[in-house]
């Protein structure tokens, strides 16, 4: 059994020294012919159990999980802490336990998170803009406005589990275009902060 994410290896254990170890779960001596190593202890085949189910963890796999001071079996684990679901930006799944950027309900990995026209990373502390389900840095935006490739323009301050506050529509008629994105930067060019939240504590 090992903790993912863990790299400690059980110390070598000779067959005179197996009755003279200590079980993790019940502090008995452990006699018996196998034994079990995880976080660092050695457990009774029998006290290693989910703490949810009380799967005996021994009998139904290879791994363990810990979390919240809670020792889990792979179904509890995901039941309880899952995967945050998909990167918006690549498609692939994100960790439970991996940092994200979100944006407008949309979740990111760190490495995703980038301006859509130049492709730089925005980290925590960049002002950013997030139009049509884009990201943009702040120096892009006016230039995406602008060249017309957007139609609408979604603003907040990036708090999490807040829902949009503001949507603007940009016209398509040059002359009103820069009248627009005048009144629009005007009413929304703020700096919008970046949060990293971690999904799952």
């Amino acid at each position: 059994m090992v903790n993912p994410g863990g790299n400690s290896q059980p110390p070598a254990v000779g067959t005179g020294s197996l009755s003279w170890k200590r079980c993790a779960g019940c502090g008995g001596k452990i006699a018996d012919r196998f034994l079990l190593y995880t976080m660092d202890s050695y457990w009774h085949s029998r006290c290693l159990k989910c703490s949810c189910c009380q799967a005996q963890l021994g009998e139904i796999g290879t791994s363990c999980y810990t979390k919240s001071g809670m020792i889990l079996c792979r179904n509890d684990y995901i039941r309880l802490f899952g995967n945050s679901g998909a990167c918006s930006a690549c498609g692939q799944s994100i960790p439970a336990s991996e940092l994200v950027m979100r944006a407008q309900g949309n979740v990111y990995h760190l490495k995703c998170f980038t301006c859509s026209t130049c492709r730089n990373r925005l980290v925590p502390g960049d002002r950013f803009h997030y139009i049509n389900g884009s990201l943009f840095c702040e120096h892009d935006r006016p230039t995406a406005l602008i060249n017309g490739h957007l139609s609408s323009l979604q603003t907040n301050p990036l708090l999490p589990d807040q829902k949009v506050r503001h949507r603007y529509n940009c016209v398509s008629s040059p002359a009103l275009l820069f009248h627009s994105l005048e009144h629009l930067l005007q009413l929304c060019w703020s700096a919008l902060l970046i949060i990293p939240k971690r999904i799952a504590s």
